[in-house]
């Protein structure tokens, strides 16, 4: 009887380790798959280096959020994702809060009239915003890329929402942009103040890439936010912990 029963606990013990160690090869099959995933999606990966020319993923956001306040670090993102873009000269504004230590001039993207500055993390979000959702976006809806990006400015030394009082505006260091809207290369105009609320292409293209901007700057602010802005995107990489999307 005794010996029955230590062959049935060697038996069950044989079992276990047999379990063991199946659940090891199919986690270690897990870990593989999953590594060769993100060595092949760099985008989704927190681990690698942040690279504009990767479309927005899982971990884009996050490594955008590490630029901000970091100069020297966005520079080096711009520089090794080939972006071009010029560095201007700190400025001093009216205000101590309005002060720009950060000026940078994106020449990668074609803007109407003047291509204004701002903050790098705004150039970097703005460069990727445009190359991986606002182009696709475009082309897939009318068939044509985007010739020019219309703005409304960066760089305002204000208070929100012009008050006398109350936060500073993230466009007092240029650490924002007005969108207002697009041209594109066979001449269709796009505007959000007569666009977004038509039940056409030009509102179904105006929403989708203001869905695609929640993914990569701090704060995104529509039409859909209030009558403020009902003619242009707000588009800023603040240093809040949490995102706004409307």
């Amino acid at each position: 009887m005794k010996l029955l029963k230590i062959k049935d606990s060697l038996r069950f013990s044989g079992l276990r380790v047999e379990r063991f160690v199946i659940l090891l090869l199919i986690l270690l099959g897990f870990a593989i798959a999953g590594s060769r995933f993100l060595q092949q999606h760099p985008q989704h990966n927190p681990w690698a280096p942040l690279d504009l020319r990767d479309p927005p993923g899982w971990a884009t956001a996050t490594k955008l959020a590490k630029l901000r306040g970091d100069t020297d670090l966005c520079r080096a993102i711009l520089e090794r994702s080939e972006v071009s873009f010029a560095s201007l000269a700190p400025a001093d504004g009216p205000e101590n809060a309005c002060n720009r230590p950060d000026r940078t001039v994106l020449d990668s993207v074609n803007f109407s009239g003047t291509h204004p500055s701002m903050t790098c993390p705004v150039a970097a979000g703005l460069h990727l915003w445009v190359q991986q959702s606002v182009q696709p976006a475009a082309e897939a809806i009318f068939g044509s890329r985007v010739a020019k990006v219309h703005h409304l400015g960066t760089y305002s030394c204000r208070r929100m929402y012009g008050e006398s009082s109350g936060p500073w505006s993230e466009h007092a260091t240029g650490n924002a942009i007005d969108v207002a809207g697009f041209t594109l290369e066979d001449g269709t105009q796009i505007s959000l103040v007569n666009d977004w609320n038509e039940p056409a292409d030009k509102a179904r293209f105006l929403k989708e890439i203001r869905d695609h901007a929640c993914e990569i700057f701090g704060t995104v602010l529509s039409p859909d936010y209030n009558t403020a802005h009902r003619d242009h995107f707000h588009l800023d990489q603040d240093d809040r912990v949490w995102s706004i999307c409307r």
